[in-house]
């Protein structure tokens, strides 16, 4: 009987040991130090021109296994800002396989069209349209986050990647026929294609959920206008 226990006392003690040693190996790997002059510098590169866009160079580098000159100087120049100043930094040169383009074209990595929220965020704050009614407020939050939509389940098929493409799109008369015949036409190409009352709730009802009117637009300003004041931020 005591030659049992001290059995299993010591199974327990070697498990134990090899539990910590296994423990510990997976910390210090975990733990090795972010080398910048291999890997490249560890904070996100963040674009702002012509939107918003982030890079992690350790995604490319130390996960992927990528040496410093695969990208740079051919694809992308070794000068802060250089990118920007190009004015070419777009989906479109992307496409044409310039600048990340070049590895992701769905072959190498995944296409530039897809995944966008690997390095584009959502805006935060409410995209407000106000034409050509006053006024509606789309929360990419409630979609994104909620919904579990991908930002190309709307973009580009639906809503153009432009800010205004809607208000200049052409318009209506002001006959209220005419208007009220556009207006359809207008829901039906863009929310209507979801919120057909099969996929989420239909346009023609729940109106409040979007249009919050002249008073909510000018409640939401009278908002914006405070945080101003406050010295906060509006994006």
């Amino acid at each position: 009987m005591n030659t049992n226990k001290a059995s299993t006392v010591s199974l327990l003690a070697v498990t134990a040991f090899l539990a910590a040693s296994f423990l510990t190996v997976h910390a210090s790997i975990a733990a090795e130090a972010y080398d910048a002059d291999q890997y490249g510098p560890q904070e996100p590169i963040v674009w702002s021109t012509p939107t918003k866009a982030t890079f992690n160079h350790q995604h490319h580098t130390m996960d992927a296994g990528l040496a410093c000159d695969a990208c740079h100087d051919e694809i992308f120049t070794m000068e802060q800002g250089a990118t920007e100043k190009a004015g070419d930094f777009t989906m479109k040169s992307f496409k044409e396989g310039k600048y990340c383009g070049s590895c992701h074209d769905g072959s190498t990595a995944f296409d530039s069209a897809t995944q966008c929220g690997s390095c584009h965020s959502a805006p935060e704050n409410p995209i407000v349209f106000t034409y050509p009614v006053k006024a509606v407020s789309f929360e990419h939050s409630i979609h994104v986050k909620q919904g579990g939509l991908a930002c190309e389940a709307c973009h580009k098929e639906v809503f153009a990647m432009k800010k205004g493409s809607i208000e200049e799109a052409e318009q209506t008369g002001a006959d209220a026929e005419d208007k009220r015949e556009y207006l359809e036409k207008l829901h039906n190409k863009y929310c209507g294609t979801c919120h057909d009352a099969s996929q989420a709730f239909g346009y023609l009802t729940r109106c409040t959920v979007c249009h919050i009117g002249v008073k909510g637009y000018s409640a939401l300003q009278g908002g914006d206008q405070k945080k101003e004041e406050n010295g906060e931020s509006k994006h």
